[in-house]
């Protein structure tokens, strides 16, 4: 299983991965920070960006913050984080 923390900024424009913040991985949601829409939505890019189902992706630490510990099935911690890196 791969692990990546990853910053998220959730009201933008386009949900995308746009670089590094502090030494994470950057991924703006265009979902609102509300009832939970940003970790879904959060969930539902990787999901996508993987390959694999939305209940391979959990979001392990930082449900209600900015920064989030986010688990992979199926993936490795270093192919997780060039997946991401790749789309900036």
């Amino acid at each position: 299983m791969g692990k990546i923390v990853v910053y998220c900024q959730p009201g933008a424009r386009q949900t995308q991965c746009v670089g590094l913040h502090d030494g994470k991985p950057k991924i703006q949601l265009k979902a609102p920070p509300v009832d939970g829409a940003a970790n879904k939505a959060l969930i539902n890019f990787l999901s996508e960006l993987c390959g694999v189902p939305k209940s391979a992706v959990t979001i392990e630490l930082g449900a209600s913050g900015r920064t989030k510990r986010v688990e992979v099935a199926g993936l490795s911690d270093d192919e997780l984080g060039r997946r991401l890196l790749a789309l900036a």
